[in-house]
């Protein structure tokens, strides 16, 4: 097997191949008889032809598959031939070949890969072995590839080769580099690198084996000619397997999903909107044409620049730029009206939406901004059309293609009537919005949803269309069922978030199981052990002094809970109800109060190590807080106050230390009860009724009349059941929507006005507003934790976990849906739960309850707090250091 192998045409056009040093087998004397006269034996048929010309190079080789009679390639040893009765066929290349992995010949399949959403379909891989001389190497690899169901193609020159990949486009080439006698391998490489198909192209090169004590020669010579990977001479058909699907599976499948990107950017480039990417340090990297034009700048220009280079707007507001960022660093999208400047110095409006993407380590990487010029601004829209005229002079053929476009693509800016005249599609898009309001319109039973959706119908029909499409899209969103809560992502979402919701904001995942969680029985307990003080003032000394700072935020209710013997709600309600003449608006002696209490807190679980009266007493001590501030006070009547304190106060009792969702799995009687939908929230309000009500002695109510009654148990309950999480966001969007930024609207007015705003006077004459304020102060008094000092917080923090790390124990034992796996106590780690709880469910709401009530010492604590979790994250400490025993009692 010295030579390359040769090739002879006969006179019948039978194409042969053989090799000069290779022995004759029995069975190609029938084929050697017939080819010309030759010293050479004939190594077999390769392809009839009708004419000696239609052959390709000698020099390229396809192999096919052995005959079905050998089930599986030997690994050869000794001799690299491939003579013999078990020789390989071959033809030349430009033939796609089958291979075979067993009995049966099969085609290698296709496989299926994702990049983001995008599924794509992979080819079977096609690999070019460039080797002078078949030998052990070249089969090692042409095994290999058909173990692994390659195509595969052998080239001996550098011209085959290159003309080779040229029509094949191979993934993978394999060149010898053990050798330069018979070719230059990095020139070869060259060659093909200089080529477009190579760019996604990886090359492997083949070197000797390193002899026993000398050095390991650098790669760098090889990287630089263009090679990705060095392969020591190895014959062995797994050593090459391994290689070449390590290659596949690495590199290659990386080059095709960058491949497919060139998809993406094409739709960008053909983008209407102006698209425009920049790194997380808001250096610009991309801009798309319909961005160009808008802002009248070259993409050269702007590449690798900082926006804050580019000239600015004076129309916006002084601290937009702020709060942009502000939010889009949180990693939330923002979207809103913004003036930027073009480079002729004109100010456009643009509606802009700014999108974080998130990268390697889930921190965000870069900024997609998609902008689009307000159809409203007159101004935008000469300046529009004058730069599409600039970009379209010069070209006929595009000019009127542009046209075209703009004719028929219904965001262009101009009315209903303009449009009309332009196209004959739009009279039916008209009628078909015409006799959709009919049907509305003829709705004889109207909900307020419907009267919104009337009101944006009949608006839509004297607009321009982009207005029409904008609100095509409000009718979208209104119609849908959710429309409150954010819609989580995918396969990225953070596990602990995803837990969180799914443990906070279900029902958990519906299971019929012959489990039963039941409830333990408190409500007939005998109290006469309980030692309370005999009036308001007989506390011990002890009690006395640390309720002395109970108006303060800092107040420590663990220090209360130690010296009361885990009872500080009976010492901090009776104090805490005393200052707001909580007795006087009942008219209810101290005496049933203080029984009241006990009662109460009899029925919470100290077992717990979360959900227990000392969690109900922080309750108590937020809410009473938040109706010392001003704002709130002037929001309220005495009739919420009170209604506020009693729902702070019962709002866990009986809590059982586990979540809706465990209780819905386990199939409990409270589940049954309340048929799956706030069923801890439900029980706790009935219970706390039933407790009151059932003995005169405890009966806070008895001397109220009626209406008052009915009111304040309305009262009550609605704000209990506001402190389910699965109505976190609307009760938060609601607040915002109707209680915060029509207050700053109005305080924005009156400073310019120059006059005192009087916003809460507006807010007591809304019941729906009173409403809105008494469920966002008792949600955020419910999940203060974070916004209390450090040392409270990790202690709050660590209590919860445990109470979560239990219900996971108890699933796992009594084969339940485990609803928040991450909750595991060998695995989890406390400053990442935190982290997700602050992000998700806690900024946003305390920075709308703090731009109502401004408490600016909630949001110090929340920074510093949230500060102390990413700190430990960063340390990838899972744990916390907790109080000592004697300080937090648990």
């Amino acid at each position: 097997m010295g030579c390359a192998p040769s090739i002879h045409v006969s006179q019948s056009g039978v194409i042969y191949c053989r090799d000069s040093d290779e022995s004759t087998s029995p069975h190609q004397t029938a084929a050697a008889a017939a080819a010309p006269s030759s010293s050479s034996a004939v190594h077999g048929l390769f392809v009839k032809t009708d004419a000696a010309e239609s052959i390709v190079p000698s020099s390229v080789l396809a192999y096919q598959s052995r005959p079905a009679v050998a089930a599986a390639p030997p690994q050869r040893r000794g001799g690299g031939g491939g003579g013999g009765g078990g020789g390989r066929a071959r033809r030349c290349c430009g033939v796609e070949v089958e291979t075979q992995t067993s009995q049966t010949s099969l085609k290698a399949s296709a496989t299926e890969t994702e990049i983001g959403p995008m599924r794509l379909t992979q080819d079977p891989i096609q690999v070019l072995l460039i080797f002078a001389k078949e030998d052990k190497q070249s089969d090692g690899f042409w095994w290999a590839c058909d173990r692994a169901g390659y195509r595969c193609n052998i080239a001996r020159t550098p011209e085959s080769a290159l003309e080779c990949f040229l029509d094949k486009h191979h993934e993978i080439i394999v060149i010898d580099h053990r050798n330069s006698r018979y070719f230059d391998a990095e020139a070869i490489c060259r060659a093909i690198r200089a080529t477009k198909p190579a760019e996604h192209t990886v090359i492997l090169g083949v070197v000797p084996q390193i002899p026993a004590g000398q050095e390991e020669p650098s790669v760098l010579p090889l990287l630089h000619a263009g090679f990705n990977r060095r392969f020591l001479e190895n014959s062995s058909i797994v050593a090459c397997y391994n290689e070449l699907v390590q290659i596949e599976l690495g590199e290659v499948r990386s080059q095709f999903k960058l491949r497919a990107c060139n998809s993406v950017f094409t739709a960008l480039e053909h983008c209407h909107e102006a698209i425009e990417i920049t790194s997380e340090d808001h250096v610009i990297q991309y801009v798309n044409p319909a961005f160009e034009r808008m802002m009248g700048y070259q993409k050269g220009e702007l590449i690798g620049k900082e926006l804050t280079e580019l000239p600015k707007s004076d129309k916006n507001r002084a601290d937009l730029l702020d709060t942009i960022n502000t939010c889009i660093k949180r990693g939330k999208e923002w979207q809103g009206v913004y003036y930027a400047r073009r480079k002729s110095g004109d100010n456009i409006q643009q509606h802009v939406k700014i999108t974080p993407v998130t990268g390697q380590g889930g921190k965000i990487r870069h900024f997609v901004s998609i902008k689009k010029l307000c159809s409203t601004n007159d101004s935008n829209k000469q300046t529009y059309r004058a730069q599409h005229d600039e970009k379209c002079a010069g070209d006929q053929f595009r000019s009127e293609s542009h046209s075209f476009r703009c004719k028929n693509r219904r965001k262009e800016s101009g009315d209903v009537k303009s449009i009309t005249s332009r196209s004959s599609d739009a009279p039916s898009l008209q009628n078909r919005r015409y006799s959709s309001m009919a049907r509305i319109h003829s709705m004889t039973i109207e909900a307020p949803i419907t009267k919104v959706i009337n009101i944006i119908n009949s608006a839509q029909e004297n607009s321009p269309v982009t207005v029409a499409e904008a609100l095509d899209r409000v009718l979208e969103i209104l119609r849908t069922t959710e429309l409150y809560s954010p819609q989580l992502g995918t396969k990225d979402e953070d596990p602990h978030t995803s837990d969180l919701v799914g443990g906070l904001m279900t029902d958990g995942l519906r299971r019929l199981s012959g489990n039963e969680y039941v409830f333990s029985k408190n409500t007939n307990q005998s109290h006469g052990h309980l030692s309370v003080p005999a009036t308001i003032n007989d506390v011990p000394p002890c009690i006395a002094r640390l309720l002395e700072n109970e108006e303060s935020w800092d107040f420590n209710i663990f220090e209360l809970e130690a010296v009361t013997n885990k009872r500080p709600l009976v010492y901090l309600g009776l104090k805490t109800f005393a200052r707001f003449g909580v007795c006087e608006f009942l008219n209810c002696s101290e005496a049933t109060l203080r029984a009241w209490f006990q009662v109460i807190e009899a029925n919470y679980h100290s077992s717990n190590s979360y959900h227990n009266s000392s969690h109900a007493a922080d309750v108590l001590h937020a809410t009473a807080f938040f109706l010392g501030k001003e704002r709130v006070k002037g929001s309220l009547d005495i009739l919420d106050e009170v209604a506020a304190l009693i729902a702070a106060t019962v709002h866990d009792v009986d809590h059982p230390g586990r979540t809706n969702s465990f209780l819905c799995n386990a199939g409990s009687e409270l589940a049954v009860l309340y048929n799956d939908s706030a069923v801890l929230e439900s029980h706790h309000t009935a219970l706390a009724f039933q407790l009151t009500v059932k003995d005169s002695k405890c009966n806070i109510f008895k001397n109220l009349n009626r209406n008052h009654y009915r009111t304040l148990r309305q009262a009550i309950i609605d704000m209990v059941l506001a402190t389910e999480m699965t109505k976190h966001f609307e009760h938060v969007n609601k607040f915002v929507n109707s209680i915060t930024k029509p207050m700053a609207s109005e305080e924005t007015n009156a400073n310019n006005e120059g006059s005192d705003c009087e916003c809460t006077t507006s807010l007591k004459n809304f019941p729906d507003n009173q409403t809105l304020i008494k469920r966002m102060m008792i949600k955020c008094a419910d999940v203060a934790n974070p916004c209390r000092p450090l040392e409270l917080c990790i202690e709050w923090a660590g209590r919860i976990s445990e109470e979560y790390f239990a219900q996971t124990d108890e699933e796992k034992r009594q084969g339940l849906p485990v609803v928040m796996p991450v909750f595991d106590r060998n695995t989890c780690s406390i400053p990442k739960s935190q982290i997700s709880f602050i992000e998700y469910f806690i900024m946003d709401m305390f920075d709308a309850w703090d731009a109502f009530a401004h408490i600016p010492v909630l949001m110090q604590h929340l920074a510093n707090n949230y500060k102390h979790w990413k700190t430990l994250d960063e340390l990838k400490c899972r744990s916390l250091r907790l109080p000592s025993e004697n300080n937090n009692g648990s």
